[in-house]
């Protein structure tokens, strides 16, 4: 089940119902709602808005997120690699960097302690 629980999917052709009922009709969102058995008015609104700013499409586009391409896999499985040798690169650098200021060894002698 896809969707918070109790979340109800309502087939196109409800959709289409409630647009013609609100727009040839003129019935209120509740009147529509009760009508079509849709839980809230609310839905019926979102309904129309869509179907004002996109159409008749508006009802057959695909829900949820897009699913990745073969291209964007590709680049995303090169961008790991590439940040995996960035960060090897990185430790590498650092411990040289370490070495050359001489950090971590004792550059005093017992002779300068006293």
């Amino acid at each position: 089940m896809s969707g918070r629980k109790g979340m109800m999917h309502y087939k196109v052709e409800i959709k289409q119902e409630a647009v013609r009922l609100v727009e040839e009709e003129h019935l209120t969102y509740a009147v529509v709602a009760a009508r079509l058995e849709v839980r809230k008015p609310d839905r019926i609104k979102a309904w129309v808005r869509m179907y004002r700013r996109e159409g008749e499409l508006s009802f057959h586009k695909p829900i949820g997120r897009p699913m990745r391409t073969e291209r964007e896999e590709r680049e995303v499985a090169r961008l790991r690699m590439e940040n995996a040798l960035l960060k090897k690169f990185h430790t590498e650098l650092r411990k040289v960097q370490l070495a050359q200021r001489n950090i971590g060894r004792s550059t005093t002698t017992k002779e300068n302690t006293k």
